[in-house]
């Protein structure tokens, strides 16, 4: 039996009173959800249920929706790839938010327009982010993370989350793989030299194995989801089935 979808161990009891009664539609618990937020970056939990709960009193609420809770909460969703949280996230959000930033900025005599605004451009640059992990381009992903200082601020508040978006990578190509290329795993992983060693051997327990091509292979152990099974298909047919099939070829049609 799968895990609950609104399941989180680390939960506080006051949140879950909340979650399970009528307040989590009450505006007045925004703020409650907002610290609860910060609580996640800092402890390096997650509570997917509690933030769509905000994010839905946002929808709700539009006055009441602050910038940093959001971008938190699309942030901490990017780390539990690849389930579709980010996605389920980013459906709650205004669609002025959505909206990519308008070229308006090079006119300095235009209107501002609602996707001029910096959350809506965190969001934008968050989804890049999204779609580069969902199509697998992890070595994309590092150098998009490092090359634009907004993302620098995006992910300030989340503690951790360099090391656990490596580590979600590592259980992603450890699902898929027996064996990866050194400088393919190093570019995934963002890491080289020492350091991507000790991230290897220590965190995941996987052996480098460096007499194997000009910088060696990484060895991923065998595990149930990256072991090779053949199919076997058994279809059980009667001798009745093709004697009802036989018969009705020679019917005579009424």
């Amino acid at each position: 039996m799968g895990i609950a979808f609104d399941y989180a161990p680390e939960r506080p009891e006051h949140i879950d009173v909340i979650l399970n009664g009528l307040d989590r539609y009450n505006p007045e618990t925004t703020t409650v959800f907002q610290d609860y937020v910060t609580q996640q970056c800092e402890d390096r939990t997650y509570d997917c249920y509690a933030n769509l709960a905000l994010l839905k009193l946002y929808q709700f609420n539009p006055h009441l929706l602050r910038d940093e809770p959001v971008t938190n909460i699309l942030t901490k969703s990017l780390i539990v790839f690849p389930s579709p949280d980010f996605s389920l996230c980013l459906h709650l959000l205004p669609s002025y938010i959505l909206s990519p930033p308008s070229s308006s900025s090079n006119n300095p005599s235009s209107n501002p327009t609602p996707g001029d605004a910096p959350l809506s451009e965190a969001v934008q640059k968050l989804t890049i982010l999204n779609n580069l992990l969902s199509g697998a381009k992890y070595r994309e992903f590092w150098q998009t993370l490092d090359k634009d200082d907004l993302y620098a601020d995006l992910i300030a508040d989340v503690g951790g989350f360099e090391e656990l978006m490596r580590v979600r990578i590592a259980v992603t190509v450890g699902q898929s793989c027996r064996e990866v290329e050194r400088g393919v795993l190093e570019g995934w992983l963002g890491l080289s030299g020492p350091t991507f060693e000790h991230f290897v051997s220590e965190v995941c327990g996987w052996g480098v194995d460096d007499t194997r091509g000009v910088k060696g292979m990484v060895v991923i152990p065998i595990n149930k989801e990256n072991e090779a099974k053949g199919t076997v298909v058994k279809e059980e047919v009667k001798f009745d089935q093709f004697a009802r099939v036989i018969r009705r070829a020679y019917e005579q049609p009424a």
